[in-house]
């Protein structure tokens, strides 16, 4: 009952990001979300108003020192890392992540979008460039930032078209970038868009609807997020769990206690299930789900649990215990989509260190297949990857990987690589299989 309980308050949250170019009004919008729907306390506003990094007029709070809290972006006006916030209306639970709009850290967008269930991509209306033949010209960093939600397959898609009041709330204008987001969309793959004309900084159309657009009969922003469906697909995909320690105490005893720790990241388990210990191929059958408050008869995804199996078999970090019926791909040679995101140029003759679940090993980089226009869409030849692009590339491995399609189950789908030197995050990935 408590494992039921827990997948219903899962469904019941909403994890989403907000995304768009700079100074789009992404951190005023999330500041309106809490400040209106009464989700932040009276001492937070009061340190928000002595603030001396101020970007309004007279006694008008600023809003988006809510979530910019770094020194540093609220001298610069920018948002630099992720800032997460919580808040909760009647309907459902949130957490936000406020992600930068800047180029140079389109790597901090990336981290906030991985564990998302939707995204807000807010579209300036004064900086997109509208043209004498009636088309739209979009900011480069509103298709970079939707490209990287296509790819980390993010369920929703909203376009919030802010800043609604520096157009006299033109409805001609609203609709030509509806438009042209439509057709950009379209050319990605993505399904699922809901569009929403704002102003985050006025209030209109954010937690209440605006009596300055008529012509908008759709909910307002708060209204669309609750409705938001979400289904963690994890629960419905093959078994699962990237074993991240090994159990034991008083080894010295008959009793000894042998147990496999870790999160389960799809599927689900009982006792007598037969399991494969991946990359070694052992069999396996669970003999007891063990957590602290006591032992279960089985578990889903999402839960923290440690497996004591019935055979003795030689399981270490880094393993995988997967479904007998449906275990992972072994591979040593990956094909994956990357978002660079090292300042530091790839290098086709270095080696990386992969980190893959619980798993790390050596790899290299055996070629670039292909790189991304974010503009066209287009893929194009390529030797060379530098900051935020987007890229296929052959990878090879000096240890087998157990691992899924990203498409099918993202934890065992994902992987980040690293540089061995300096042990700084250089690319995240998404691995293909039969693409």
């Amino acid at each position: 009952m408590n494992a039921l309980n827990d997948n219903l308050n899962q469904r019941n949250l909403l994890r989403f990001i907000t995304a768009g170019s700079v100074d789009d009004g992404k951190s005023t919008l999330i500041g309106r979300l809490l400040f209106d729907s009464k989700g932040i306390f009276a001492d937070q506003l009061a340190a928000v108003s002595r603030a001396k990094h101020k970007r309004t007029v007279g006694d008008t709070i600023d809003l988006s020192l809510l979530t910019d809290g770094l020194e540093a972006e609220r001298e610069q006006g920018i948002t630099i890392d992720v800032a997460y916030r919580y808040f909760a209306t009647p309907k459902r639970k949130f957490i936000i992540a406020d992600t930068p709009g800047h180029e140079q850290y389109t790597r901090n967008m990336v981290t906030g979008a991985s564990t998302a269930d939707a995204v807000i991509i807010l579209v300036d209306v004064s900086k997109v460039k509208l043209r004498e033949d009636g088309g739209v010209d979009l900011l480069i960093q509103t298709k970079r930032h939707s490209t990287i939600a296509h790819l980390l397959q993010i369920e929703h898609v909203v376009v919030a078209v802010n800043k609604m009041d520096l157009v006299n709330y033109d409805q001609d204008v609203y609709d030509r970038i509806v438009k042209a987001y439509g057709e950009f969309a379209k050319t990605l793959g993505i399904k699922d868009v809901k569009t929403i004309p704002l102003s985050a900084l006025a209030g209109d159309n954010v937690v209440e609807p605006s009596g300055k657009m008529p012509w908008y009969q759709g909910p307002t922003l708060i209204e669309l997020l609750e409705d938001l469906s979400v289904y963690d697909e994890a629960h419905d995909a093959p078994f699962r769990f990237p074993v991240q320690l090994v159990a034991r105490h008083n080894g010295h005893e008959a009793n000894d206690f042998r147990g496999y720790m870790g999160r389960i990241e799809s599927g689900s388990i009982a006792v007598g299930d037969q399991l494969v210990v991946q990359p070694s191929g052992q069999a396996a059958t669970v003999k007891e789900i063990v957590t602290f408050d006591g032992s279960l008869q089985s578990a889903s995804a999402g839960q923290s649990v440690t497996i004591v199996l019935e055979e003795y078999v030689d399981v270490s970090r880094g393993d995988l215990l997967a479904s007998s019926a449906q275990p992972a791909t072994l591979l040593k040679q990956v094909a994956a989509d990357v978002c660079w995101l090292s300042e530091e140029p790839l290098d086709l003759r270095r080696k990386y260190l992969v980190k893959h679940g619980t798993r790390q090993t050596a790899a290299k980089v055996a070629k670039i297949d292909s790189i991304l226009d974010i503009n066209t869409q287009h893929r194009h030849d390529a030797n060379v990857l530098k900051l935020n692009d987007v890229a296929r590339i052959a990878l090879a491995t000096q240890q087998p990987l157990a691992a899924d399609a990203y498409s099918d189950i993202r934890a065992t789908g994902a992987f980040i690589l690293i540089d061995e030197v300096t042990h700084q995050t250089v690319a995240a990935g998404m691995i293909r299989l039969g693409e």
